[in-house]
């Protein structure tokens, strides 16, 4: 099913197609989506039409390759059960921004159900499906193909459903708007359209200013402060690891002082001999 359809609405639909499809069928029809062999595709008007290419067999006479003629008509919606459908969405603000951002909710056939109906085709009478092919099933090959291929689009443009079943994108849209929640979030969103302003160049263009020759006031006092800040120094003790590594009295130390503590003092008196001369 994920090879045709990657949205939950795409593999409903597809879902719906299989649960009154014979496996065999199925199969065939899916050959036919991966294959090219659905040609002219259209869907408008609560149906989904398109051409498809049949299969030369010169055992039943078939010598050249045949164009079938495939249709599966959805059940359309009413207009007042629409206008109840529509009231119900309005007062779930995740469903009407979604739906005014062009997305789906995925829960959305809730609001469908509490008036008796539903979006996504369920049983087979949802559908109403016919083909120019001489196979005695309905449906046939070609029709499962067209479901496989169908889904497909849906994960382009899932307003297609709205479309088939009465109502159309822009329509829905339109509707949701006039309601409190639809006003609230146009408000949000803002209605101003500004003009882009155009740039000079794609890059940052760097500020420069020129410096200015400093007094001697400032020269000599900024250069006394700095000789103060240099010999200001924080007195820390030194890793020393290698040291360290041998403990306080090594095998080679003699003296009952701490080695380590000696070589402390040594360093310290290292780092500040020339202090003073700075």
């Amino acid at each position: 099913m994920g090879e045709f359809s990657r949205t939950w609405w795409g593999q409903k639909f597809i879902s719906a197609i299989e649960t009154f499809t014979d496996s065999a069928r199925l199969g065939r029809g899916r050959s036919y989506a991966r294959g090219g062999k659905i040609l002219k595709f259209s869907a408008n008007k609560g149906k989904i039409e398109a051409t498809v290419r049949g299969s030369i067999n010169p055992y039943f006479g078939v010598y050249k390759e045949p164009r079938y003629r495939t249709e599966i008509a959805i059940t359309p919606i009413p207009q007042k059960d629409w206008t109840k459908i529509i009231q119900r969405l309005s007062t779930n603000a995740s469903f009407v921004s979604k739906l005014l951002l062009n997305e789906v909710p995925e829960n959305i056939e809730t609001s469908f159900l509490e008036v008796n109906k539903n979006l996504l085709p369920h049983t087979r009478t949802d559908l109403k499906t016919k083909c120019s092919c001489p196979d005695y099933s309905n449906p046939c090959k070609h029709i499962a193909g067209l479901c496989y291929r169908f889904a497909a689009e849906l994960d382009e443009d899932p307003f297609l459903l709205f479309e088939l079943r009465g109502i159309s994108k822009e329509a829905l849209q339109e509707e949701l708007i006039k309601t409190p929640l639809g006003k609230a979030l146009i408000a949000g969103l803002g209605t101003q359209n500004l003009e882009p302003e155009p740039a000079i160049s794609y890059y940052t263009e760097v500020q420069t200013k020129p410096a200015s020759p400093p007094s001697l006031k400032d020269f000599w006092l900024e250069r006394q402060q700095n000789l103060s800040t240099a010999s200001e120094t924080i007195e820390t003790n030194v890793a020393g690891i290698l040291i360290k590594k041998q403990g306080d009295f090594p095998s080679f130390w003699r003296e009952n002082s701490s080695f380590i503590e000696v070589m402390e003092e040594l360093y310290q008196r290292v780092r500040t001999k020339n202090r003073d001369i700075l």
